[in-house]
């Protein structure tokens, strides 16, 4: 299973980034395979209307599953996410990315 987590850099020990649409990195884990692939989002900056949604659909082009974040993504990403079945998990905008991954299978994170 793939988690995503939106992240201030591009490993485990990475900062988590609380905002969902404009995040700086995604880091993605693959629980199958214990390997760790990260995206550079920050192009998004530069987007004025719909970076919730388009980051939305970058993670159901990773195959994502599982969306691990802060704050939450906004009304629109959120219909995007819901639609493509990527499970989202928030609370986690205070941790490291390793730290946001032991609180989501230890169930200390909030679904939305």
């Amino acid at each position: 299973m793939k988690i995503v987590f939106t992240a201030k850099g591009t490993d485990m020990d990475a900062a988590m980034d609380p905002r969902f649409g404009r995040t700086e990195y995604f880091v993605i884990f693959d629980e199958d395979t214990k390997s760790v692939e990260s995206y550079d989002n920050r192009s998004i900056e530069g987007e004025a209307h719909g970076a919730g949604p388009k980051t939305a659909q970058k993670l159901a082009e990773y195959g994502a599953e599982v969306l691990v974040t802060g704050n939450g993504p906004g009304g629109n990403a959120a219909t995007v996410l819901k639609t493509t079945g990527i499970a989202v998990y928030i609370g986690a905008g205070d941790m490291t990315v390793k730290e946001a991954y032991e609180a989501y299978k230890s169930g200390n994170l909030k679904t939305v």
